[in-house]
């Protein structure tokens, strides 16, 4: 399960050095396969291939009509791309959305517990600043966390 934030680095090439904790997760459960996607163009998720192929099968029960899911399919594509680490433990982000959302040099990558998200650093700090609304405390209590 990937846990916390573990900052790192975009190289100049647009390769991202997948951190050693989250490196150590993959080595254990995933290959060497990932989609890289983004919902917003503003945050890269990465998935082992074996998660997204999960998300996948549950979209090959909709309806190829199902507005939502042609909205979703067409942005996972826009901004996805199928990567392999390489031997030094990095991955290539696509190209659009390294541009689109500014992922360049210093960036936070976050555990989502099944995929990653890979977010400027200094965005990320922004929106950490937020307080929690009563809605999102009310959200949680009904989770029971």
């Amino acid at each position: 399960m990937f846990l916390g934030n573990c900052p790192t680095r975009v190289d100049e090439k647009g390769r991202l050095k997948v951190p050693a904790d989250h490196k150590r997760v993959i080595e254990e459960k995933y290959g060497s396969k990932f989609y890289i996607t983004s919902l917003d163009g503003k945050v890269a998720q990465i998935y082992p291939y074996e998660e997204w192929e999960r998300i996948e099968q549950k979209l090959a029960a909709v309806s190829q009509f199902n507005p939502t899911k042609r909205k979703f399919l067409k942005r996972v594509g826009y901004w996805g791309g199928l990567v392999e680490m390489d031997s030094q433990g990095r991955l290539l982000l696509p190209q659009i959305l390294r541009d689109d959302a500014g992922l360049k040099g210093d960036v936070a990558v976050v555990g989502y517990q099944t995929y990653l998200e890979v977010q400027d650093i200094e965005a990320l700090k922004k929106e950490v600043e937020e307080p929690f609304t009563t809605d999102d405390q009310k959200t949680l209590d009904e989770m029971g966390i």
